[in-house]
């Protein structure tokens, strides 16, 4: 099972979005031809068959004798005389030839954009198989698989499954819950860390109690609704009070909820909004990141290998070796989703700063990095001045920023 993960993850095949644009306009062109060819052939068919039943009528309409044989017969050569005037299955096959140039073209982009051997872009980085494995197993917790999980753990004999598994388990027995309506189980666990959500300014346990008043309200409870108001709004008050407000207003909608202002209180978003909530609260309190990391990784994986599967092959073509680099020639793109820290890039450069080529303040407030100041003042000792702004400085003055 382990090897076929590893296989899945590594044979995966990778596209751009550009690329899937393409792959995309290909295939609405093999869509377009195949309607066309449907239609050409389905207009031949209905030809041929009219003609066909024009004749059988005729034919039926003559009397037997000597001369009605003749008459049939001349009938008979003339609809020959016909189909071959229209030639259907010259229609026919031009219209197919079209088709199948068509999804000829397709398959020649789908094998140029979809680059299955990546080993190219392959670096042979050392691994703890110990970290992969743990990473792989609570990716099969978090998203609830928790058979797979358990499959997974005791065939790697290297993960203690039940440390990883018993806060995911808690989890989803919550969130089963909710899907069926039942928010106890999210209250009493928002009880439970009710100091820890009041620090990070959390307003789960309002949405729950928000939720729970709105399901007694739906039910026509009205004097239920108002006492659990009185006993749960008041400690909330201070930081909801435009939210408890409108709640309010729907005691006088009680029982026909869904014919009021208010009827998008009883929408399943809300539901889901919390749901979700209530996920990222419980993995933030479990010190995990509300996306799997796994995922994230291979997701923003999956939109670099293009230009290192490129980039590896340009190299190799000039007998040169990336392996070795520390440093990376050409700029990788990541989604907004995938950006976690600011990165600086030097304005004169356009490279982004290192270890070994941090970002220097100058005096002015402008900003480089360490080897552009080097440049400029070409030695340690020589004033040199700013590109942006006429003021003058050495690289004694510059001084290392921490982003």
């Amino acid at each position: 099972m382990r090897a076929h993960i590893g296989w899945f993850l590594v044979r995966v095949g990778i596209a751009t979005k550009m690329d899937l644009t393409s792959i995309r306009d290909a295939f609405d062109r093999v869509s377009k031809k195949q309607k066309v060819s449907y239609s050409k052939t389905h207009e031949v068919i209905d030809k041929v068959q009219q003609e066909i039943e024009t004749v059988a009528r005729a034919l039926a309409e003559i009397p037997d004798g000597p001369d009605g044989r003749d008459r049939r017969r001349a009938l008979v050569v003339e609809l020959q005389s016909k189909l071959t005037e229209m030639g259907p299955s010259v229609q026919v096959g031009a219209a197919q030839k079209e088709v199948n140039l068509a999804v000829s073209k397709y398959g020649k982009v789908v094998d140029k954009i979809f680059c299955t051997d990546i080993a190219n872009a392959y670096r042979d980085v050392p691994f703890d198989t110990n970290v992969i494995d743990q990473m792989v197993a609570v990716h099969f917790y978090r998203q609830g698989l928790f058979e797979l999980g358990d499959c997974f753990v005791k065939e790697s004999q290297e993960v203690d499954g039940t440390s990883l598994k018993a806060p995911f388990y808690e989890m989803y027995q919550v969130l089963e819950q909710m899907k069926a309506k039942n928010l106890e189980p999210a209250m009493c666990w928002a009880r439970k860390h009710h100091d820890e959500l009041q620090k990070k300014g959390s307003s789960l346990e309002f949405k729950l109690h928000q939720l729970q008043f709105v399901n007694l309200l739906h039910q026509g409870a009205r004097n239920a609704a108002l006492h659990y108001a009185r006993s749960c709004f008041a400690p909330l008050a201070s930081n909801h009070m435009t939210e408890i407000q409108r709640l309010m207003g729907c005691l006088l909608w009680a029982g026909r909820l869904h014919s009021s202002p208010y009827a998008d209180m009883l929408a399943d978003t809300q539901w889901d909004n919390v749901a979700t909530e209530f996920t990222r609260e419980c993995c933030s309190l479990l010190g995990q990141a509300y996306e799997s990391p796994l995922q994230v990784v291979i997701s923003a994986g999956a939109q670099a290998l293009p230009t290192l599967v490129k980039l590896a092959t340009i190299m190799a073509n000039k007998k040169q070796e990336w392996h070795n680099m520390k440093q990376l020639p050409v700029e990788i793109e990541l989604s907004k989703e995938f950006q976690f820290h600011s990165i600086f890039a030097c304005p004169v450069s356009k490279d982004p700063s290192t270890a070994d080529n941090p970002p220097m303040l100058m005096p002015c407030g402008h900003v480089l990095c360490k080897q552009s100041i080097q440049k400029l003042a070409k030695g340690n000792f020589r004033t040199f001045k700013c590109p942006y702004c006429p003021s003058e400085t050495t690289v004694a003055l510059c001084r290392q920023i921490y982003f």
